[in-house]
């Protein structure tokens, strides 16, 4: 069974008196251990797309089906537990809060373990230092937001992603604020996590040349598949 599999999803957005239609019937399949690259010009329905893949929205219609449990319909306390387990996420943003550390930033994810129950500060501390590692910035593990550059700010965002081993890295226009070298930098992190260690990565982006190094590009145009 593939990893994510959605069946006829819709989402309708109510706006005043207006229905807006993001989502018009999009079926797709992504296999354990896949990089795919969603595309599409503003208003496509990209993003809503990757809101519904990532459970941090529901569909109004169809199924979804993530690692063999389908979470169509789940609460946001279900989801949440989901995505705690399930996912990483890193934004073009990168969502760092401004007085914390390097080190912290990462552990925040690891406050509750995979049962409810709170992890240990010395596992939490550990885990955050390998993922650091993974990422080159041991020796920046002290420096908050404002002492690192844009490149390495992403890259604090990635290894906060990863610190809970999920099998699913969520990144959402992740070299869209960096120069081209930091981008290069982060592109070349994704290429290693999907080849040595096999994550399943969904990408967001707008950029050709960002989205041709995805092993498979799906297209959208008015809420619809155009292409894959």
């Amino acid at each position: 069974m593939s990893l994510i599999e959605i069946k006829d999803i819709t989402k309708v957005y109510q706006m005043g008196e207006m229905q807006v239609h993001a989502l018009r019937g999009v079926s797709l399949m992504i296999e354990r251990g896949e990089w795919v690259a969603i595309m599409g010009p503003s208003g496509s329905g990209k993003s809503t797309l990757m809101h519904v893949i990532s459970c941090l929205d529901t569909p109004t219609s169809g199924a979804y089906i993530l690692d063999a449990v389908d979470v169509s319909q789940m609460t946001e306390n279900e989801l949440a537990v989901i995505r705690n387990r399930k996912i990483g996420f890193v934004f073009q943003s990168f969502n760092l809060l401004s007085r914390t550390t390097a080190l912290k930033q990462v552990m925040l994810p690891m406050q509750y373990g995979r049962n409810g129950g709170r992890v240990p500060v010395a596992e939490r501390k550990q885990r955050a230092l390998e993922a650091l590692e993974m990422v080159d910035l041991g020796n920046r593990i002290h420096h908050k937001p404002s002492e690192l550059s844009g490149g390495q700010q992403q890259r604090v965002a990635i290894a906060r992603a990863l610190v809970n081993a999920p099998p699913i890295l969520m990144a959402d226009e992740p070299t869209g604020n960096l120069d081209s070298k930091a981008g290069r930098e982060v592109m070349d992190i994704f290429h290693h996590l999907h080849e040595e260690r096999g994550i399943t990565l969904v990408m967001v982006t707008h950029d050709e040349a960002i989205g041709a190094e995805a092993g498979r590009v799906i297209r959208l145009f008015d809420g619809k598949i155009a292409s894959e």
